[in-house]
């Protein structure tokens, strides 16, 4: 308990701090003080952060699903752009000084010297004969000499409105490539997933399974955000490629079914020869992993907990409940899952999260097909991913057993994706037989 208070404590402050960067750079440096931006600034710097936090919470506090919805848009994009406006911030710090020192030696080239004579606009009279000249000329009197330009005060004026300009030229531009940049991982998302498709060679696939498609769909996070279009986008999307199986691999709500059972609800038009398959993910154990089982049943999904079926094109296909589960004791149970099997047949896992890999190398799974990490989702969120899970995103070998890894189908969260954009993977395997 005290350790969670200290990191709470210390992620609070560091929000803290990163909005008083935002302001100070995006408000109190780009506004008159007391002028109604400023004003108008600064209480939209205190009420997004709450937006967000009421975002991130009123799922699990059960406060009415409209309301979830209302405060899930504003919430939830604050957090993406909020990460890529410091981001761009923190590059336009480098770009500041040098900006400033240009602008300073252009006005400087503009002035003119100290002590430059001025030279006279009197008209220079024709010359005069000799015999017409007149004994003596008067001298011309001394023109006087123009005052030399004294040098700006550091705080003068022109320094004054350099520093304003600098601060909006860099402070718009992090604010338009913030934008820009949530706005295009936005689209990504709501426009919904592209197929990927990969071959994965196993030695003891059967000839009659070589070329064997299954689609991988995992992390559809159905919620106050992405709700029935999402899935019948996905559905769509999974039919047009004709699979011969299906396998939901967890996270596929962020809600109750009676929230969001509806919304599911397309799920129900799966087609694929074998069926579709369903393992939980550590978000249905946030939001009713009971309750998400029997749903999906209804919609026509096989839920496989801990349990295996043999899949007529000649491999073993099992599935585990998610390490989440172990809260509410149905954590995965690889002995019940494959403990008894025939090892002469291959064996495909669905398992959500890629950390229990090594458990499945120990009972000499073929093939783990996995979600979880949405590829890190934001970048640079990749890199802490990697910190977490064996693998973030893609084919890997762990012994004799190969890890796939989907970055998911939606978005936890933001409804955002920057540097790992959202799939469905047809894993088409390949007998070495044939």
């Amino acid at each position: 308990m005290v350790v969670f208070l200290l990191v709470l404590i210390v992620v609070l402050a560091l929000l803290v701090a990163v909005h008083r960067y935002v302001w100070q750079r995006l408000v109190r440096d780009v506004t008159a003080c007391g002028g109604l931006p400023r004003r108008l600034g600064t209480a939209a710097v205190v009420a997004l952060p709450l937006l967000s936090v009421a975002a991130l919470v009123s799922s699990r506090a059960g406060v009415p699903f409209t309301l979830q919805q209302a405060v899930a848009w504003p919430g939830f994009l604050w957090l993406a752009l909020l990460l890529y406006v410091t981001l761009a911030l923190l590059v336009g710090e480098a770009v500041r000084p040098v900006l400033r020192a240009w602008l300073a030696r252009r006005d400087a080239r503009a002035t003119v010297p100290a002590g430059t004579p001025v030279p006279s606009s009197a008209p220079v009279p024709d010359a005069v004969p000799a015999a017409e000249a007149p004994a003596e000329a008067p001298a011309p009197e001394a023109l006087p000499e123009a005052p030399a330009p004294e040098a700006p005060a550091p705080d003068a004026p022109s320094d004054v409105s350099r520093r304003l300009f600098v601060s909006r030229v860099v402070g718009g531009t992090a604010a338009a490539v913030a934008v820009g940049t949530v706005g295009y991982g936005t689209y990504g998302v709501l426009r919904g997933p592209r197929i990927k498709r990969v071959t994965v060679p196993l030695a003891k696939i059967p000839r009659a399974a070589h070329g064997y498609r299954i689609a991988v769909v995992s992390d559809i996070h159905l919620g106050p955000i992405l709700g029935r279009a999402h899935t019948q986008r996905i559905v769509d999307t999974i039919n047009s490629a004709q699979p011969d199986l299906i396998a939901v691999v967890g996270d596929l709500v962020d809600g109750t079914v009676q929230d969001l059972g509806s919304a599911a609800e397309p799920l129900a038009r799966l087609r694929a020869r074998h069926g579709s398959f369903f393992v939980t993910g550590n978000h249905e154990y946030f939001s009713g992993a009971d309750a998400w089982v029997d749903h999906v049943r209804e919609l026509g999904l096989h839920p496989l907990r801990n349990e295996r079926v043999e899949i007529a094109a000649g491999f073993d296909l099992a599935g585990v409940d998610d390490v989440a589960g172990e809260s509410e004791g149905r954590g995965p149970d690889f002995g019940r899952a494959l403990g008894d099997r025939d090892r002469a047949r291959a064996a495909v896992l669905l398992a959500h999260q890629p950390i229990v890999v090594h458990d499945a190398v120990r009972h000499g799974v073929d093939l783990q097909l996995s979600g979880h990490t949405h590829g890190g989702q934001l970048w640079p969120g990749n890199f802490i991913a990697e910190l977490a899970n064996p693998t973030v995103a893609g084919l890997e070998r762990y012994g004799d057993t190969q890890l796939y890894v989907s970055r998911g189908a939606g978005a936890w969260g933001p409804p955002v994706r920057v540097g790992a954009p959202s799939d469905i993977t047809i894993v088409e395997l390949a007998s070495k037989q044939a």
